[in-house]
């Protein structure tokens, strides 16, 4: 268990959460698929991490050929937020199956 004050939520509040253009924002997270980026966005809020979702499109001039979406966080918050996706990454499951329902090709017994 995290101690108290180490984690991002148990900060005070900034007293502006409007971006400020100067500061630093760096990537913590790139995916090709919008809702894994999404779950991973909601697990960085749950954690009280300001990020900002981006189309890469956005950042074609800087990285041609890139896609998908990616995740921004300020510059003193990327420690933090790379430990709770990755500590998100360790409690997934090992795998994308879904659960398997056995189906009975045979119709049922006539009474």
């Amino acid at each position: 268990m995290a101690e108290a004050g180490n984690s991002a939520a148990d900060r005070q509040p900034r007293p502006d959460s409007r971006p400020n253009p100067n500061e630093k924002l760096v990537k913590v997270f790139g995916s090709e698929q919008e809702p894994e980026a999404l779950v991973v966005k909601g697990l960085l809020d749950s954690a009280g991490i300001d990020s900002d979702l981006t189309s890469a499109s956005l950042v074609q001039d800087a990285f041609p050929g890139l896609g998908g979406m990616i995740l921004l966080v300020r510059e003193e918050d990327a420690e933090e937020a790379r430990r709770v996706i990755a500590e998100g990454r360790r409690s997934a499951p090992d795998d994308d199956s879904t659960a398997e329902i056995a189906i009975i090709e045979e119709p049922p017994p006539k009474a």
